[in-house]
């Protein structure tokens, strides 16, 4: 049987872990998946402008994978969560960010991705959150 191993990111995600018992990672055999990762610092804060925000989550996001033994280069998968600039897309000013990121952590690999529009996420003034799957190894 594979073995289950649940990681929790210094900092913000365990305060998360112990106000809404949830953990940031799991790792099932090579297989790693992340809880939704925000532009937050570790005292849940998040910054005003969208870039840094956007930033930051990817920042989170490697911080996550790398509690599970994982990195960028293992991503194969990412779903985002915007709340949209724009009245009938998510926006230039969220893609641009998105996109330059992906160049920058994974210049070698174009994992597949699903944004989706959201009306809200889970803390207040919150604007993106990032949440990917990454397989080690290949």
């Amino acid at each position: 049987m594979t073995d289950v191993e649940f990681f929790n990111t210094p900092g913000y995600g365990e305060k998360l872990r112990e106000t809404l018992h949830y953990s940031q990672a799991v790792r099932i055999g090579d297989r790693v998946e992340i809880s939704g990762q925000g532009g937050v610092d570790d005292d849940l804060n998040i910054p005003d402008s969208l870039e840094e925000e956007i930033v930051l989550a990817f920042d989170n996001v490697e911080r996550t994978l790398a509690t599970a033994g994982a990195g960028w280069g293992d991503v194969v998968h990412v779903n985002s969560y915007h709340v949209a600039s724009e009245a009938d897309a998510i926006g230039a000013a969220h893609n641009d960010v998105m996109v330059a990121q992906f160049r920058a952590r994974m210049p070698e690999r174009a994992p597949i991705w699903t944004q989706t529009g959201v009306t809200v996420l889970g803390l207040p003034g919150m604007r993106v959150e990032i949440r990917v799957t990454a397989i080690l190894g290949k």
